[in-house]
This record gives C-alpha cells, sequence and structure tokens, in this order.
C-alpha cells in the first residue's frame, strides 16, 4: 500500500475520530480495573506537521487548527479537553508542530495498569512505531496486517477495552472487510467495544454498509459522522464517521454536544451535517 497518513494527519476526519476515541477511553478510565486497547491500522504514532507531506496537503490547517483557535464553549469545551491536551502536550511551545495519531492519543491517556497493543502492517510506519515506543512496557507494537488482530488478538487478558480499527481504504472491499471483521470479532469478544472508523465519499457504499451492519446480528451498534459538505458531484472525503459497537452510555449525549460544535468549525459550506444513529440497540436516531 502507499498510504501515508503524514499527508492527512490532523485533518477534519482526525479530528471527529480522535474526540470519540477520548471519549470513549475516558469512559474505560472511570473502573479501577484495567483495559487494553488494540489498534489494529496504528499507522507511525506521530506525524510532524512541518514536514513534505502535511505541508503538501495543508489539511490540518482546516481541521485541527480550527478546534485549537476557537473559543470553545461548555460543555463542549471539557469533553473535548482529553483531546486537545493530548495536542499541546506535544507542542509545549508555538507554533502547532506535532500531531498525535491515535496510538500517541492513547498513550497519553493510559493509566499504569492500562496496555496498548498497535498493530502496523506497512514496515515504514510500523518502525517509527517501534522507534517511539521503545522500552515502553505499556505498549506493545506488532508489524502484521491488523485485520489478523480481530481473530487472533481477541479477547485480550484484561476482558475490558476497545478495538480500534482505521483501515487506509485503499482496497475494494474495505467496507466488507469491516463488518466480517466485526462480525468474526465480535463471537469471540462480545463484550468488547469496537469502534470503526469510516469515509463518507462512496454514499452508496456507505449507505450498504450501514444496512450490513442493521443486519450483522449485533445487539448495540451506534453509527456517529460528520460531513463539512454536502455530497459532492465528483468522489471525494465530504466526511466520516465511526461505528461503536457496545457504545459507552454517555457516548451518544456527549455526541450530541461534541459533533454540532465541530459540525460549525469544520464545516466548508452550509451544507455540512451531523448524524447520530442506532443501527442496532435502541429505535432512535438524530441528524442535524
Amino acid at each position: 500500500m502507499n498510504y501515508r497518513h503524514g499527508y492527512h494527519a490532523g485533518n477534519f476526519a482526525d479530528v471527529v475520530k480522535h474526540a470519540v476515541l477520548t471519549r470513549i477511553l475516558v469512559y474505560l478510565k472511570r473502573k479501577d480495573k484495567p483495559f487494553r486497547v488494540i489498534d489494529t491500522h496504528a499507522g507511525a504514532g506521530l506525524y510532524d506537521l512541518s514536514s513534505e507531506a502535511a505541508q503538501k496537503t495543508g489539511e490540518w490547517r482546516s481541521g485541527i487548527v480550527k478546534v485549537l483557535e476557537a473559543d470553545l464553549a461548555e460543555p463542549a469545551k471539557s469533553l473535548l479537553a482529553p483531546y486537545l491536551e493530548a495536542v499541546a502536550a506535544l507542542n509545549p511551545a508555538e507554533p502547532l508542530r506535532f500531531y498525535p495519531g491515535s496510538p500517541e492519543i492513547t498513550r497519553h491517556l493510559l493509566r499504569a495498569r492500562d496496555r496498548l497493543t498497535a498493530i502496523e502492517l506497512q514496515p515504514q510506519e510500523a518502525f517509527a512505531l517501534k522507534t517511539r515506543f521503545d522500552g515502553d512496557y505499556q505498549v506493545r507494537v506488532l508489524e502484521l496486517d491488523g485485520w489478523l488482530a480481530l481473530g487472533a488478538h481477541v479477547p485480550p487478558k484484561e476482558k475490558r477495552g476497545l478495538v480500534l480499527v482505521d483501515p487506509p481504504f485503499e482496497r475494494e472491499g474495505e467496507f466488507d472487510r469491516i463488518v466480517d471483521g466485526l462480525v468474526k470479532a465480535h463471537r469471540r469478544w462480545p463484550g468488547g467495544i469496537y469502534a470503526f472508523w469510516y469515509p463518507i465519499k462512496d454514499h452508496a457504499a456507505v449507505a450498504r454498509f450501514r444496512d450490513r451492519l442493521r443486519n450483522a446480528g449485533i445487539a448495540r451498534i451506534l453509527d456517529v459522522s460528520l460531513s463539512v459538505r454536502g455530497p459532492s458531484p465528483e468522489p471525494r472525503l465530504d466526511g466520516s464517521g465511526l461505528v461503536v459497537v457496545n457504545p459507552p452510555f454517555l457516548l451518544e449525549e456527549e455526541m450530541q454536544t461534541i459533533l454540532p460544535t465541530l459540525a460549525v468549525l469544520l464545516a466548508e459550506d452550509d451544507t455540512a451535517s451531523w448524524r447520530i444513529e442506532h443501527l442496532a440497540g435502541e429505535d432512535a436516531a438524530q441528524t442535524d
């Protein structure tokens, strides 16, 4: 694969994904028992926004920068604080230079008794990840196909935690792989929390994906998404979402605050929208 997240680090999709990730981690920390996060497509872990790749696209300027520069009102300010603190921890001086990937954000929020398994197939990204976490006893880095983790690495010994799946969507059939992988993993670990990121680019494919999830036979599935514009005439990343299985009981309520705030900040025009829908579990949906 030729995908490099360095071109897209800190963009609007990262903001939404990492806002959801941090709220799930905060929830897991409410109990004293340890938990494990399994990040199946972990990437390099840390991204330099002054790099040629990041400067070439500049996507972070219309993503994380807009959030950092905003005068956030409560309660959105408090809900986004763990995420923004993880970003600030890497940037003690101005201007913003480094953006944390999901492994770095997760590591920032772990307690001493919690663990992270970070999986990455691409050799250069995996090497960067191993270098970043070298000697960290709380983090295990594996260079392998993250899809295999949905069979071989669940359930973790902690029996609590999150499986984060953030594939690059460079291959045909990634939506089907998500559903098939989820069903497989859920059979092995029905009590785990799963979060699957997806792009909103091919709108018909997204609709089919949501339909498959509704019929997957899994009891609790929450779908949260944000689009920075309406459907584009040509294929383009109009938005992104996360499907969360066994969502924390406060997540929907928190997203009802966070998503409208981010939609205003990240919108490209007045057709931006957000969506919260129970694909399984509760017969309710909220969109705007």
